[in-house]
């Protein structure tokens, strides 16, 4: 199966992409929060992927990113990298990721699975696709596959109802980027930056003509923002021109600072990340007071 162009197709906004609808019917924009599942155990990342939500108590983010570490992260920055490399360590595996979606489903907030392709390639893609459905999953974005090589994505994601997010950059020829959104179901992933991921003090001034043409590539699309964001006054000026800003680095980084702090179950660094970041989104006047994590 060919990805289809984006001439032929109306973008589908899947389940999560009605997610990002919802929130700007409520006058902001969506909050998507990455952790890395197993870091810095399996059962502590299961419970900050539940502060993540703000677990009924709080404001929390509208989606959660469930990142599987990989032994050559090739998008990851120094972070990320850092806690892929302690889950695997100590070790993590492919079926966890499916607890940590489990466990974001069962407290109401959507979850989908980061992952590289090669991963889902030695699990298997239909029984990828088959358990990620079981344990409530949405979808999966998958930063290193490209629409031309994804036929056995498109068809077990097809059977399995999942969203497929794929990632433009600045880079992304027209055809390319037309290409890619028409392969999208629920969401468009949008690097506002060149380069790996990480935490940065100001935001990219490239990300907005980014967003605009995957606009301009399908009609209805759904964008959200990453690589870059740490605090909510950089998530309140990105939800200003896309749909979504997300955020990875910034959350992991607080439970590396846990850890070396000797009590690495403790997640109330993150817990005043996520609200920073939730206040920031929420609109101009909460993010007025917000600082930088």
């Amino acid at each position: 199966m060919s990805a289809p162009s984006a001439a032929q197709v109306t973008f589908d906004r899947g389940r999560t992409g009605d997610v990002f609808a919802a929130t700007r019917e409520q006058g902001r924009g969506a909050l998507v929060g990455f952790l890395t599942v197993g870091y810095p155990d399996v059962p502590t990342s299961l419970a900050a992927m539940r502060a993540l939500t703000g677990e009924g108590e709080s404001a929390g983010v509208d989606l959660v990113e469930v990142g599987l570490p990989y032994s050559d992260p090739m998008m990851d920055g120094v972070t990320i990298q850092r806690a892929g490399t302690r889950a695997l360590a100590r070790g993590v595996r492919t079926r966890d990721a499916f607890a940590a979606v489990e466990t974001v489903a069962q407290a109401g907030t959507p979850a989908v699975v980061m992952t590289y392709w090669n991963l889902i390639e030695h699990y298997g893609p239909e029984a990828f696709a088959r358990d990620l459905a079981a344990a409530g999953g949405s979808g999966a974005i998958t930063p290193d596959l490209t629409p031309d090589e994804a036929a056995a994505w498109f068809e077990v994601s097809d059977a399995y109802g999942l969203d497929r997010i794929f990632l433009v950059s600045p880079s992304s020829t027209d055809d390319r980027l037309d290409a890619t959104v028409a392969a999208c179901r629920g969401w468009v992933y949008a690097t506002s930056v060149m380069g790996v991921t990480g935490a940065r003090a100001t935001s990219s001034t490239a990300a907005p003509g980014l967003v605009e043409r995957v606009r301009a590539a399908a009609d209805g699309a759904m964008v959200g923002v990453g690589l870059g964001v740490s605090n909510g006054v950089q998530a309140r000026e990105v939800t200003e021109y896309a749909d979504a800003v997300i955020v990875g680095s910034a959350l992991v980084k607080t439970l590396l600072d846990a850890e070396e702090a000797g009590t690495p179950d403790d997640l109330s660094g993150l817990r005043a990340v996520v609200a920073d970041l939730a206040q920031g989104v929420a609109g101009p006047a909460a993010a007025a007071g917000t600082t930088t994590a």
